[in-house]
């Protein structure tokens, strides 16, 4: 059995045994590479069809083409999609040049107020440990309070696959499939399993996008991949972060940890 084999094997089983555990149980959908690699484990598992909603948090602010690109395959995989936005004042208001406000009203309150309206008790994200420092120390299986916190200094170990199912009342946990994966797996498994991706990951007049979000928050990065082999042969070389390009990552360390620790994704 080779990796990608080890890992997918792995993952389809989180999200089994995030199923079997959970009564009220959902997946974010951001459309990025990562998620949409998600939403094709969870088809595998539940072959035919995906048995929970699947969430996209929408800020108002992506790309157009990701937009296109979730109604399109909405349409094809037959989701359960749920689509929610804060729309708030405060949120109408927010400068996206204050990251942590930002992110902090438009992606974690919303998330706040999908999981409050539908008494979701577990959320499965496409996070990886490799993508940041802070995300490196999450659990496969990660308790968030009944303030939406996460403590990144107390988290339950996972010895021989025993993972924490059980949410407190006005908790949930959050689910992480993914979290052994590294961006390099990633591309390999989308060429293997042949999964659409957003065109902003292929390069064009000498720049491409390696980790998308709100368009405000994102930069391209100098690269000539076009196509997928070529994103595989650049990510076995390159010396660059993948998030590199993102606002969030460019700040100092600890306003990504404020954000984790406050519920951000």
């Amino acid at each position: 059995m080779n990796k990608l084999d080890e890992l997918e094997n792995r993952s389809i089983y989180i999200i089994r045994e995030a199923y079997s555990h959970f009564e009220k149980i959902a997946a974010m959908w951001s459309m990025g590479k990562d998620s949409t690699v998600l939403l094709t484990l969870s088809r595998k598992a539940f072959p035919g069809t995906i048995p929970f909603p699947v969430i996209h948090i929408d800020t108002g602010k992506k790309f157009k083409c990701m937009y296109d690109f979730r109604e399109k395959w909405t349409r094809q995989w037959n989701l359960n999609l749920i689509v929610t936005k804060n729309t708030s004042e405060a949120a109408k208001e927010i400068q996206p040049t204050d990251k942590l406000s930002c992110c902090g009203l438009l992606k974690t309150e919303a998330l706040k107020q999908v999981i409050s309206q539908h008494n979701f008790d577990a959320i499965m994200l496409a996070i990886r440990r490799d993508e940041h420092g802070i995300r490196a120390k999450e659990r496969h299986f990660s308790p968030r309070d009944d303030n939406f916190r996460w403590n990144y200094q107390d988290q339950p170990p996972e010895l021989w696959d025993f993972f924490e199912s059980k949410a407190q009342k006005n908790t949930h946990i959050r689910i992480h499939p993914l979290l052994d994966w590294t961006e390099l797996d990633i591309w390999q498994y989308i060429k293997r399993e042949n999964i659409p991706t957003i065109e902003l990951y292929f390069s064009k007049h000498g720049k491409r996008y390696r980790s998308i979000g709100c368009a405000p928050c994102c930069e391209p990065m100098k690269s000539d991949a076009r196509n997928i082999d070529e994103i595989i042969h650049e990510l076995e070389y390159t010396q660059i972060a993948e998030r590199q390009g993102r606002a969030q990552d460019k700040e100092a360390a600890h306003t990504m940890q404020q954000l984790r620790a406050l519920g951000y994704m």
